[in-house]
């Protein structure tokens, strides 16, 4: 939200209820929400004896690894983009 106001949204996040405060819209809330429910039951469901935390962390390092991938490709394309332009 451009004028900084905070939404707050309920959400459920592997079967647990959160309620989450930001300044992004209710939509991308939803959406980030969504995004860590599907990966959390994906790895839960491959190592279905994972305790809450343990499937917590993982599930971070899955989104970070994911992040990271993602910042070398946009560097990429930046860097081949000042070729193009150059």
């Amino acid at each position: 939200m451009a004028n900084g106001q905070k939404n707050r949204i309920d959400v459920t996040i592997h079967g647990t209820s959160y309620k989450i405060i930001g300044t992004e819209s209710v939509e991308q809330i939803r959406l980030v929400a969504s995004l860590v429910n599907d990966k959390m039951t994906e790895i839960s469901e491959m190592n279905p004896n994972l305790d809450t935390a343990r499937l917590a962390v993982l599930t971070a390092v899955n989104a970070v690894n994911e992040y990271v991938e993602l910042q070398k490709y946009v560097e990429q394309l930046e860097q081949e983009l000042k070729k193009l332009k150059g």
